[in-house]
């Protein structure tokens, strides 16, 4: 019997590979038209679906309607523009405001500062001149004490201490009492210091005028009196206010 033939392979499936392979890396003019073409049908179909949803909420409006539509976004921009220059308006009513309270309460605190060193109630700190009077034959007299006060006071002392102690303010009283002067309340005796605060030279030109404070101590040679202008002093005495009993003040009518 002949032997049977072995099976031979079928060259068909080799050449369609190597046909799509020879188009592949080089296409025929056809092909290239063809991809082109779906290139073109790819782009505009992308295109067309793109198109479809672009929002077209005014498209269908008349003319009219967009006319209105305008006035209405003009009207609310121009609503929104004046309640921006309200709340600027309120803004800066407010800043004054502020600044007003604020310079109204500086104000406030100066003059009660300012009080408060007239009435002798706060400690103080300041260029002035401290005055010594030393008793030489007889014992000082509350008279020229008094006028020396008051030419102190007129040549510009803004707060006064004797014997560190005593604060000199507008109603402290003088009185000559056996071994010294009652001052305030206090019985002070020789030598007395007096310091004082205000414009060294001014103070010191109140004690020296003729017949002024100097000379009134000098008189029959009692007692002598001597300054040092200082450019720095302070008063420590403080003054306790009285209420007053039967003064209130007047109320608004």
């Amino acid at each position: 019997m002949p032997e049977p033939e072995e099976p031979r392979d079928d060259p068909a499936p080799d050449a369609a590979r190597s046909r799509l392979w020879r188009g592949l890396v080089r296409p025929t003019r056809t092909q290239l038209i063809v991809a082109v073409l779906l290139a073109v049908v790819g782009f505009a179909g992308v295109t067309q679906v793109l198109s479809n949803t672009v929002d077209d909420t005014y498209a269908g409006l008349r003319e009219q309607d967009l006319i209105d539509i305008l006035n209405d976004l003009a009207g609310t921009t121009q609503r929104a523009q004046s309640e921006i220059q309200r709340l600027e308006e309120t803004r800066d009513d407010l800043q004054s405001e502020t600044s007003s309270r604020q310079a109204a309460l500086e104000a406030a605190r100066n003059e009660a500062d300012t009080l408060s060193i007239i009435a002798g109630t706060v400690a103080v700190t300041g260029p002035g001149i401290r005055i010594t009077i030393k008793e030489d034959s007889g014992q000082v007299r509350v008279e020229p004490f008094i006028d020396m006060v008051q030419a102190l006071r007129s040549a510009g002392a803004e707060a006064m201490q004797v014997n560190g102690s005593v604060r000199v303010v507008a109603s402290t009283s003088f009185q000559d009492v056996d071994g010294g002067i009652l001052v305030g309340g206090q019985v002070l005796s020789a030598p007395f210091v007096v310091d004082v605060i205000g414009g060294p030279q001014d103070l010191g030109a109140a004690l020296v005028f003729p017949n002024g404070p100097q000379d009134q101590f000098a008189e029959d040679g009692v007692a002598e009196l001597t300054y040092d202008e200082l450019t720095s002093l302070d008063i420590e005495a403080v003054h306790e206010p009285t209420p007053p009993e039967v003064a209130e003040p007047q109320g608004d009518e």
